[in-house]
């Protein structure tokens, strides 16, 4: 299976989830995406659902000298959220890393600003949240939105991404209250694989669609 963009796995994506509503599965639903590549895919679950749709900022902590690679995430105001094997591995400390997590602190924040335009988060108590993205790779940053929405105490806590890592997946299934992914392909290196186009999505393009849900 391979996604022709954001937007059309986004549709195939919502079509599931409508029928998990219709089976009463999501009770009012608020749809949170991970930006900037979520949002498109979220705009189409939202506009199904009839759902309001907000963003959730994470900022992936990369290695030192290898920022692609991520040991780490942070979500709002939490604190880091470390994979304790890539520290061991690599030699490396929170401490060291801390000059790393205050930059990306910054850009969360600013990201932030930017693209609520001055409005509030959502409330999500009591409500099914629904977190999206374009695609799971290792799950560092979905596992720091996931705990940071769950202590919001949600009633119900999803999980939807067009395709993701199985091993990812499988390690994610104890924080969420379910997760709903169309394809879990054995063979998996990278998100964009999977799509025909996977181009950078920009701080305007998340605007626009936080603007027309």
């Amino acid at each position: 299976m391979r996604f022709q963009n954001r937007s059309q796995a986004g549709r195939e994506l919502a079509g599931r989830l409508t029928v998990l509503r219709e089976q009463g599965g999501l009770p009012d639903p608020v749809v949170l995406a991970l930006p900037r590549g979520g949002v498109t895919v979220a705009a189409e679950i939202a506009r199904a659902l009839g759902a309001p749709l907000d963003v959730l900022l994470v900022r992936k902590i990369g290695a030192p000298h290898h920022e692609e690679f991520g040991i780490g995430a942070i979500a709002g105001d939490d604190p880091p959220l470390y994979d304790a094997y890539s520290l061991e591995r690599l030699g490396l400390s929170e401490k060291r890393l801390a000059p790393t997590v205050a930059r990306e602190r910054t850009e969360l924040h600013r990201r932030e600003r930017r693209y609520r335009e001055g409005r509030p988060p959502p409330g999500l108590t009591g409500r099914t949240v629904i977190v999206v993205d374009d695609g799971l790779a290792t799950g560092s940053t979905a596992r720091a939105a996931l705990r940071h929405v769950r202590r919001q105490a949600p009633a119900r806590l999803v999980l939807a991404v067009p395709v993701g890592a199985p091993e990812s997946l499988d390690a994610l299934r104890h924080e969420a209250d379910d997760i709903v992914c169309l394809y879990a392909p054995p063979s998996f290196s990278s998100v964009g694989q999977w799509y025909d186009e996977f181009g950078q999505l920009t701080d305007d393009d998340v605007i626009d669609a936080l603007r027309r849900n």
